[in-house]
């Protein structure tokens, strides 16, 4: 691997974390960049949505272009909006200023939409659904996964307004 590194901001063209991989488009690449599963998780993150944006540190190996670290994610554009009637009627404000509390997963199921997270010191569960994933620039969680999120009181419950890959939060400002 050449020892020079640049640092590139791209889209995901897509992410599979059950083949431990993805690639990365950037304008300026002759091919795209290959995201291995464990550069992410170096990150805090077990996944990534197709089309977040992501900025990437990238180095020339022999079969090309990778990803050595992650920077940042943000989520793709077509993830605006809440996508939940939960979340509709409440303030946006009142959602932004909910603190990041630190979690992990119980469980989650792509396919239903939807799983489960317990906040360190409580004990009532905190629904995480897909869309809030979608809009926080993840797509997929894996039980006993670290994670921040941002946790409301919500009309069945608590419930997630955003997830974070946990070492993304903890080197946050916010």
């Amino acid at each position: 691997m050449d020892e020079e590194i640049r640092r590139v901001w791209g889209r995901v063209k897509w992410f599979d974390p059950v083949k431990g991989f993805g690639f990365v488009v950037v304008d300026d690449a002759e091919r795209d960049i290959l995201l291995h599963a464990n550069v992410l998780r170096n990150y805090g993150q077990s996944s990534v949505a197709d089309e977040a944006g992501i900025e990437i540190d990238v180095a020339r190996t022999e079969r090309g272009e990778q990803a050595v670290a992650v920077h940042e994610i943000t989520p793709p554009a077509s993830a605006t909006g809440s996508g939940l009637a939960d979340l509709d009627d409440i303030d946006p404000d009142v959602i932004e200023a909910a603190p990041l509390e630190p979690a992990r997963i119980k469980w989650f199921d792509k396919g239903k939409g939807f799983g489960f997270a317990n906040t360190f010191g409580r004990d009532e569960d905190v629904f995480v659904h897909i869309e809030v994933l979608r809009r926080s620039g993840l797509a997929d969680l894996q039980p006993g996964e670290a994670l921040a999120i941002r946790v409301i009181d919500g009309k069945r419950g608590r419930m997630a307004t955003e997830v974070r890959g946990w070492e993304s939060a903890v080197n946050s400002s916010d």
